[in-house]
Parts: structure tokens; sequence; C-alpha cells
């Protein structure tokens, strides 16, 4: 099934006293571009983030956003520096000696020293949050992939119908086609009545000339290759996958014909069926740009 560009999904995982929640939403975009925004106790992670990501999505601009509260009792911790605290003693001792003067240095004034005591917090196990973040990344790409797979259902629809449409257009120029050749040719046998009046007319050099015009003019190639894009247009939305680049070009392809179509028409009613044509592609060129 195809899927559209535009997707969000959320999903939470809650363990003990932590908690991570992923939301995710993307819009359209050539390639796939990922912007992943979380606390820094993470930051460590962003790499194999993005590669899980990769797994879900193949295109489109898609902003990340993690969040992580930990309300553990014990995330912090008094840590004593043992090595410090002796270098401060020593110099203690050696201004002492050096100058003469009495060394007052007390329990309490050497915990007041920088650095003697500090807080610090408490090293999580790298290990069980990446178990944590995974769950909760995966949950919102699950999510996602589903909004996208709903959103790509209406579209798949949507293009069925314009190419239908599309189609109709080019059937009834292929109706109109050959009539223009007809009328082609009894406006010209009526321009030579008139001009060679009662003079027998020569009917091989009607025929030529409306030969000449008939392969000036004749689309008949065109509209065998536009019919074949909308058929294999039809196929991909019906069977495809990460197709939008293939759909894309396709469409590049439809739109090239119906230009050499309305370069080659020589009638009002073709010009205005060929325009009409250019406006459904276009219609599904712009439906396109939201399939992944």
């Amino acid at each position: 099934m195809i899927k559209s560009m535009t997707g969000f999904g959320r999903f939470e995982v809650s363990e003990q006293n932590k908690k991570i929640t992923v939301e995710m939403k993307s819009v359209n975009h050539r390639y796939l571009d990922v912007s992943v925004r979380m606390p820094k106790q993470l930051n460590s992670f962003d790499a194999v983030i993005r590669a899980e990501i990769k797994k879900y999505a193949s295109r489109g601009k898609v902003d990340v956003y993690i969040s992580y509260e930990d309300t553990s009792e014990d995330m912090t911790s008094l840590k004593y520096n043992s090595e410090l605290a002796t270098e401060y003693v020593s110099y203690y001792k050696s201004i002492s000696e050096q100058f003469g003067i009495e060394n007052d240095i007390s329990t309490s004034k050497l915990m007041r020293c920088p650095e003697v005591l500090v807080m610090e917090e408490n090293q999580t196990d790298e290990d069980e949050l990446w178990k944590m973040v995974q769950k909760a990344v995966d949950g919102a790409c699950e999510k996602f992939v589903e909004s996208r797979l709903s959103e790509g259902a209406h579209l798949k629809n949507d293009l069925l119908a314009k190419l239908d449409g599309m189609m109709n257009i080019v059937e009834s120029i292929a109706v109109r086609s050959p009539e223009v050749f007809e009328e082609y040719r009894v406006n010209i046998r009526k321009q030579v009545e008139e001009l060679l009046g009662n003079t027998q007319i020569d009917e091989s050099r009607i025929a030529t000339e409306v030969v000449l015009f008939a392969d000036k003019m004749c689309i008949d190639e065109e509209l065998v290759r536009l019919r074949s894009h909308v058929e294999k247009m039809k196929s991909d939305l019906m069977t495809g996958e990460d197709v939008g680049r293939k759909l894309d070009f396709l469409a590049q392809e439809m739109n090239r014909e119906a230009n050499t179509i309305l370069s080659k028409a020589n009638d009002l009613e073709v010009t205005n069926r060929g325009i009409d044509l250019k406006t459904e592609i276009e219609k599904i060129r712009e439906q396109i740009q939201n399939v992944e």
C-alpha cells in the first residue's frame, strides 16, 4: 500500500520512576530528512535513533521530539574527593610552615573547600535506558506509519479517480482525431472544386495532401504512450510501496506527451481537450508530491 508523506505518531513508555515520550510528525520532502530533539541525557543515542526511524520512512521531513523524566529519589548523591582533600591539607601545612602562622584547618573548613564535596548525578544503566528509548521510538514509528497508510489510502483513491478522468479525455481525443482528418479531406475537396469549377479533380492529389496532413498531425503514438503510463501508474498505486519518485517520473512523461499533442493539434476541439488533459495531469502531479 502507498503511504502519504504526512503523518503523526506518539508513544509513551513508563518503567519504575522513568518515563520516555516520543512524538514525531512529517511533511513533504524530496528525500528523508530527520530532525531529532531530545534531552542531553539521550544525546549518545542520536545515531541509533535515526537508524531506527529509517526502518519506517524513506521520504519526508520528519521531526522527532523526545522527552525524558526520571523521578527517582536517588538521582544524585554526595561524593567525597579524598585526593583533593589531601592536597588542601598539604597546602595548609606548607603555608603554615612557610609563614610561621597557625595551621587552623578544621574538618568544617576542609569540607567547604571547592570540589571536596560534590553532588553528582547517579549513572543510569545505558543498556536499560536504550531499551526504553527504542521501545518508545518503535511505538511512535508504528503509529506514525499507521497514519501515513491511512492518508495514503485516501491519496490512492483520489489519484485513481483522477486517472480515470484523464483516460476519458484521452479516449475523447482518440475519437476526435480521425474526424479531423476526414474534415480536412472534405475541406480540401471543397476548396479544389471552388478553384477548378467543372474541371476533373485529381483524387490522388487530394489523397496525397490528406496523407501529408495526417502524417504531420498524427497523435496515435502519443495516445498509446499516455494509455500505457496511466495503466502503469494505476498498477503501481495498487501494488507498490515507496513509489513516490516513480509516480513523479510517470507524471512528467504524461505531461510531455500532452505537450506534444497540443503542439500537433490543428483543431480547436482537440486543443481544448489537450488543455483539459494537462490540467488533470497537473492535479495528479500535485497529489503525487504527497506520496512517499
